[in-house]
C-alpha cells in the first residue's frame, strides 16, 4: 500500500492495489503490474515545444543574429593571413602586419562579444521553456490522478521531471550555441571559398557527400540507442528508489544482496548502453578526419597547380585552405554533438509522453449535489486491478448526510477499493459511484476534492512550516484558521515545538511521529471542510500510546459530516451509525455494533478475536 497528494487538496490519498492475489494468500489472480510512461513522436514533441519557443522568438532572433555575426568576424583572420602571403614577400614595410593584426583583433572582440550576448539571450530563450516543460509534466501526473500513476514506476516520471529535463537544459545552453554558431561557421566559410576561387570551392563540395555518409551511417545506429540509454536510466532510478524507501523491508528479510544484485544489473545496463554510444561517436569522428585529411590534400594539390599556372596567388590558397581547416571544428562539433542532440530528443519525447497523456474530460460540479443534500451512492459496483481477480464484487452502498459507516474485513477484502471508489479515484470496472446523482467520474478532480476527501495510512509532510501544511487545501487560510483546525484535532503538542505553528517539518525539518503527522493529515481535512471524509485505516500508525488521540480526532473531523471509515481497529468501528463487514469484496453484513453482534456472524467473530486479543 502506497500512498500519494492528491493535486488539489495536499490531503494524503491512498492508491491501494488491493486484490485477491495481491493481499490473500492462496487466492488466485495477479498482482497490479507497473510500467513505464508512454513516448510521444516527434511530431508530438516539436507541437508541444513549438508554442513555448514562440513565446520567446525574439531571444531566438537575437541568438541567431548573434551567431551570424560571430561567423562573419571569424573569416577576417584566413583572409588577412592570406592578404599578408601575397603582399609580404619582398617588402621591407610591416605596417601590414599591423593593419592585419588589429583586424584580427578587433575581429576577435566582436565575435567573443557575439558570443556572449548569444548565451545570454540562449538563456533567456531556453530556460524558462524548460522550466516550462517540468511544470506541464508534473501538472499532467497530478491531474492523471494517483490511482492512474501508480501503475507506473515511480522512477521513471522522476526521471523525467529530474534527468531528462537536466539534459534538455544542458543540450540547449552547452549545444545549442554551438550548433548555431557551427551552422553559420561552415555556411558562411563555404560561401568565402567558393568566393576565393570557384574551383577551390568545387574541391571543397567534394566533402560533403563524405560528411553525409557519415550522417546516414551514425543517426539510424544512435537514435535507438538513447533511447534506450535514457529508458535504463529511468529503470536505474526506479531500482535505486524502490532500494532506498524499502529499505526497511529489506534488511527485515535480510534480502539486500538479492536487491543489489537487481540495482547492479540496471546500473550495468546503463553503462553499457553509454558505451556503446561513445563506441559509435569516435567511429563518426574517425570518418570525419578521414573526410578533412582527404580534402585538405585535394586543395593543396588543385592549389599548387594553379599557382604554377599563375592563375591564382598563393595568398589565395592559402586563404581557402585556411577557410577549409575553419570548417574542422564545427562539423567536428556538429557530428560529436548529435550525440547530445540525440539523447536531449529521447529526453524530450520522454517528457512530452508525460504531457500528452489523455486525461478524461471531467468538467461536472458537485454544487446541486450539496445543495440538495446529496447521498454518496454506490451502485452495482465491482472492479478488478490489470484483469487479475476481483477486488470489489457487485456493492451497492448509500452514506446519507452525516453517517458514519465503517468498514471492517480481513486483508485483502477489498475494503482499501471500496474507499478509493467512493473517494473518486478510482472509476470502478462495472457500476458507478454517485454523489447526489453526479456520476463522480465526470467531476472536475479539483471540485470533487473540495466535496470528498480522503485520508490514508501514510500521509506526507511538506518540507515547510506546520502552518504551511495544513494549509494545503486551502492556501489562502489565514493562521487563526490554521490554529483553529489544529485545536479541533487536539494538535495541541505544536505549541511545544521550537516555533509553534510556524516549525519546519518534512524533509530535513522537526521530525513528527506517526501520530502527529495524522494529526497534520486530519487537521488538513477540517481546514479543507468538505461534506464526506473517508478515512482508510488513517489511524492504524500511531501506535496504543497515540490511538486513542486519534480516534478522538477523527471523530472530531467526522462531526456533521459523512463518513466512511476504513477501520484498522473494531473500538473504531464500534461507535459508527451503521457497520459494514467484507471478504472477498464483497459486503457480507451490515448493521450497527449490537446488531452485528447478536446476529453471531463475521463481525461477532472477529469481535471475539479482535476483544479477546486485549
Amino acid at each position: 500500500m502506497s500512498s500519494t497528494d492528491t493535486s488539489g487538496t495536499g490531503i494524503s490519498t491512498a492508491t491501494h492495489t488491493e486484490t485477491g492475489a495481491a493481499e490473500a494468500p492462496g487466492a488466485a489472480g495477479a498482482l497490479v503490474t507497473t510500467g513505464t510512461l508512454p513516448l510521444a513522436s516527434g511530431r508530438e514533441s516539436l507541437a508541444v515545444l513549438w508554442p513555448l519557443l514562440k513565446e520567446r522568438r525574439g531571444y531566438l532572433l537575437l541568438v541567431c543574429l548573434t551567431g551570424l555575426v560571430a561567423s562573419v568576424a571569424g573569416l577576417v583572420a584566413p583572409w588577412v593571413i592570406g592578404w599578408l602571403v601575397d603582399v609580404l614577400p619582398g617588402s621591407q614595410d610591416y605596417a601590414a602586419v599591423w593593419v592585419g593584426a588589429g583586424a584580427i583583433a578587433a575581429a576577435g572582440i566582436v565575435g567573443a562579444a557575439c558570443t556572449w550576448a548569444g548565451q545570454a539571450w540562449l538563456a533567456q530563450l531556453t530556460e524558462p521553456t524548460v522550466a516550462r516543460l517540468r511544470e506541464m509534466v508534473m501538472d499532467r501526473s497530478l491531474r492523471l490522478g494517483a490511482a492512474q500513476m501508480e501503475t507506473t514506476e515511480t522512477g521513471d516520471l522522476v526521471s523525467r521531471v529530474a534527468e531528462d529535463a537536466r539534459e534538455i537544459s544542458q543540450a540547449a545552453t552547452a549545444v545549442v550555441p554551438l550548433v548555431v554558431q557551427s551552422l553559420f561557421t561552415v555556411i558562411v566559410s563555404g560561401v568565402g571559398l567558393a568566393t576565393v576561387d570557384w574551383r577551390l570551392g568545387l574541391v571543397g563540395l567534394v566533402a560533403l557527400p563524405m560528411y553525409w555518409t557519415t550522417l546516414r551511417w551514425y543517426l539510424p545506429r544512435s537514435g535507438p540507442i538513447y533511447a534506450a540509454e535514457r529508458a535504463a536510466f529511468g529503470t536505474r532510478a526506479s531500482r535505486l528508489l524502490g532500494g532506498i524507501t524499502g529499505s526497511r523491508t529489506l534488511h527485515a528479510f535480510d534480502a539486500q544482496d538479492s536487491e543489489l544484485d537487481r540495482i547492479t544489473g540496471a546500473s550495468g545496463r546503463a553503462r553499457d548502453l553509454s558505451i556503446r554510444v561513445f563506441y559509435f561517436v569516435t567511429r563518426a569522428f574517425s570518418r570525419n578526419n578521414r573526410a578533412e585529411v582527404t580534402v585538405l590534400g585535394l586543395l593543396l594539390v588543385v592549389g599548387f597547380v594553379l599557382v604554377d599556372a599563375g592563375t591564382l596567388t598563393a595568398g589565395a590558397v592559402t586563404t581557402a585552405a585556411l577557410l577549409f581547416h575553419r570548417l574542422f571544428n564545427p562539423i567536428g562539433a556538429l557530428v560529436g554533438m548529435v550525440d547530445q542532440v540525440q539523447s536531449a530528443g529521447a529526453s524530450l519525447v520522454r517528457m512530452v509522453g508525460v504531457i500528452t497523456m489523455p486525461v478524461p474530460e471531467r468538467t461536472a460540479t458537485l454544487e446541486s449535489a450539496t445543495d440538495q443534500h446529496g447521498a454518496l451512492d454506490l451502485s452495482g459496483v465491482s472492479h478488478s486491478y490489470g484483469g487479475g481477480a476481483p477486488a470489489l464484487i457487485d456493492v451497492d452502498l448509500t452514506v446519507a448526510p452525516g453517517e458514519v459507516v465503517a468498514v471492517v474485513g480481513s486483508t485483502g477484502a477489498g475494503k482499501s477499493t471500496l474507499a478509493l471508489v467512493a473517494a473518486g479515484s478510482v472509476v470502478p470496472t462495472h457500476g458507478s459511484a454517485r454523489m447526489g446523482g453526479v456520476p463522480l467520474a465526470d467531476v472536475d478532480p479539483l471540485a470533487l476534492r473540495q466535496h470528498i476527501t480522503m485520508v490514508s495510512q501514510e500521509v506526507h509532510s511538506f518540507a515547510t512550516t506546520i502552518a504551511e501544511n495544513v494549509r494545503a487545501p486551502r492556501p489562502e487560510a489565514g493562521l487563526a484558521e490554521v490554529r483553529a483546525a489544529l485545536q479541533t484535532v487536539g494538535a495541541d503538542w505544536v505549541d511545544d515545538l521550537p516555533d509553534g505553528v510556524d516549525t519546519v517539518i518534512g524533509e530535513g525539518g522537526h521530525p513528527l511521529d506517526p501520530m502527529q503527522a495524522q494529526m497534520i493529515a486530519l487537521a488538513r481535512v477540517e481546514l479543507a471542510d468538505p461534506d464526506v471524509v473517508i478515512l482508510d485505516e488513517a489511524t492504524a500508525e500511531a501506535g496504543s500510546a497515540g490511538a486513542r488521540r486519534l480516534d478522538s480526532a477523527a471523530a472530531a473531523v467526522l462531526k456533521d459530516r459523512a463518513g466512511l471509515v476504513v477501520a484498522h481497529r473494531l473500538s473504531q468501528a464500534a461507535t459508527a451509525d451503521r457497520i459494514l463487514v467484507m471478504d472477498h469484496g464483497r459486503i457480507v453484513e451490515s448493521g450497527t455494533h449490537q446488531e452485528l453482534l447478536r446476529s453471531e456472524g463475521r463481525y461477532a467473530e472477529l469481535s471475539r478475536a479482535w476483544f479477546g486479543g486485549v
